[in-house]
């Protein structure tokens, strides 16, 4: 991509005169980055340990403990997601000891990198200061939402990496960056298709109407942004062609377009609060402090507004982009806001909700950036407002973050597990129990699903499922499931009776009748009886059952 008229974007005087005062130097923007990753780094460590034992996070982590023994995605256990974030957790582990410890050391790590790419990406239209506040926010307001190991942190990190190749491509022209955009991309369809596919939606819009407004690409460019894009993919379809698992793999990747998406079905900007949540924000309390909680939540109703705001600044940049003077600025915002808009995409295809907007923080904290303290949005009424709106911004996401850190570091129940200790703001009966019972690499089914006690207490699914989702997965899963209990007659379970009712608040498009229906569930009931009640540090109520012609241990 060839450059258009300078490394640089262009400076307005007002951006000068805030780099001016604080004393900006060459040298010291490439130091803050780096002191931002430190920071946030730090910060996030104080997260690593704590744990509300949440169901989707032992998903990755009890896909790497299967890859460590040898086993494949796709044909020996189950996954809709692309490989990735499997192999990623199955590497740390191999390398650095397998832990509870080290994973969590990987999400600190991805948002402390997401940070200091927050600053870089707003730093470029914005004062340093500003540019600060948007990676201080991606970190204490979006890395810390939900600190878990899952595999979007990874996607977003990557995606942040990508976006910045890309801008770096359109400043420098350097063919390098070409190949690199093209990479990061692939990478992160290997990490989460869905938002792989937006990305790279975003990404050629963006370069498509850069092309439109005559700054051109070179041919040596598009050569290597697409061997850059080509090459992950090539591998992974040559590594599970060698097992003879590519059309398997294929069909598990389309899997989620008629069973996740159909389940996850939410409104725009959902917030996932129970009526009993509701009731507890809004009408207990006096006053004064009511007021205070809802501008504690109020950044979850402004986060999923900042994409629709990049929608019509994307308007305005392409209006700007073809009336008036193509410049480096211009070129810069219709880049990002088209990349965002497919980010946007992606997620309104899978599941819209407030925690899938947080996933992509980072992006969205960018756009808040501009709109505080971006020199060419110069309107009198906003300009006017900045002001207000740094101070609400302050005070409302300062009061968010409060109650992260407080929820984290007030948790004082220490559990030892077999994966290393971990911090609970609530009593957990179920580990101590488990392990006590069950000795390690043993078979334990968690129904419906709470991956994450089978890898705390170092146990294993008796099937290919470690999570199972009523309503989600298809009925000869469940079958699958059947079989594998009835094959082994001595096995336990841990079972959890009162799930169906998380799913009207959690999945309020299951359909009823899967839910009324629960093959698996009734064949518990049926054939294992309970020989011990437990409890999460959530409250969620568990039986240990065995079946009913063995005795409790």
């Amino acid at each position: 991509m060839a450059s258009t008229t300078g490394s640089d974007f262009e400076r307005t005087p007002t951006q000068a005169r805030h780099d001016q005062a604080l004393g900006g130097s060459r040298l010291k923007e490439r130091v803050i980055p780096l002191v931002i990753f430190l920071l946030s780094l730090a910060y996030l460590f104080l997260f690593c340990r704590y744990s509300s034992l949440e169901p989707d996070e032992g998903i990755v982590l009890q896909g790497a403990e299967r890859i460590l023994r040898g086993e494949l995605p796709y044909r020996d256990f189950f996954s809709f997601y692309t490989p990735g974030s499997f192999y990623l957790m199955a590497l740390c582990f191999r390398l650095f000891g397998d832990s509870f410890a080290i994973a969590r050391t990987s999400v600190a790590f991805a948002g402390a990198v997401c940070a200091a790419l927050t600053f870089l990406l707003t730093r470029r239209v914005c004062s340093a200061r500003i540019a600060a506040f948007a990676a201080l926010l991606s970190t204490v307001a979006g890395a810390t939402v939900r600190f878990l190991v899952l595999h979007n942190c990874y996607s977003t990190v990557i995606a942040c990496c990508a976006l910045y190749a890309a801008l770096r491509l359109v400043e420098t022209g350097k063919s390098s960056w070409a190949f690199a955009t093209g990479l990061l991309t692939s990478l992160v369809f290997l990490f989460e298709q869905s938002k792989g596919a937006g990305l790279a939606a975003g990404l050629g819009l963006g370069f498509l109407v850069l092309f439109f407004a005559d700054i051109r690409s070179t041919r040596r460019s598009l050569a290597l942004g697409a061997c850059g894009l080509a090459c992950p993919i090539i591998f992974t379809f040559a590594y599970f062609a060698t097992h003879h698992i590519v059309r398997v793999m294929v069909a598990s990747w389309l899997w989620p377009l008629n069973h996740y998406t159909r389940a996850n079905h939410v409104i725009y900007g959902y917030q996932n609060w129970s009526e009993q949540a509701r009731a507890l924000l809004f009408h207990t309390g006096a006053p004064w402090i009511r007021v205070l909680k809802v501008l504690a939540v109020s950044p979850g109703l402004l986060v999923p507004t900042l994409p629709l705001i990049t929608v019509g600044l994307w308007v305005w940049s392409l209006y700007r982009c073809y009336r008036a003077a193509v410049s480096k600025a211009i070129c810069y915002y219709v880049f990002v806001c088209s990349t965002l808009i497919g980010l946007l995409a992606s997620v309104v295809v899978a599941r819209p909700d407030m925690l899938h907007f947080m996933y992509l923080a980072p992006f969205w904290y960018v756009v808040l950036g501009w709109i505080l303290g971006s020199p060419h949005f110069n309107h009198r009424r906003l300009l006017a407002a900045r002001p207000a709106l740094i101070a609400y911004t302050a005070i409302a996401f300062g009061l968010f973050a409060l109650a992260l850190f407080l929820n984290s570091s007030a948790a004082h129940y220490r559990i030892e597990t077999r994966r290393g200790e971990i911090k609970t703001g609530n009593r957990d009966s179920v580990i101590d129990y488990v392990q006590s019972h069950i000795p390690r690499n043993q078979e334990l089914l968690v129904y419906p699903y709470l991956p994450l006690y089978n890898y705390l207490t170092q146990t294993r699914s008796p099937s290919r499922f470690d999570y199972f989702q009523p309503g989600m997965n298809a009925s000869d899963q469940a079958e699958e499931i059947i079989a594998a209990l009835k094959s082994r007659n001595q096995q336990a379970v841990l079972f959890e009776p009162w799930f169906t009712e998380k799913i009207p608040n959690s999945w309020p498009a299951t359909p009823l009748t899967e839910i009324a229906k629960d093959p698996i569930a009734d064949f518990i009931v049926r054939n294992y009886r309970v020989c011990q009640m437990l409890v999460s540090p959530q409250g969620w109520r568990f039986d240990y059952m065995v079946p009913k012609l063995a005795r409790c241990m």
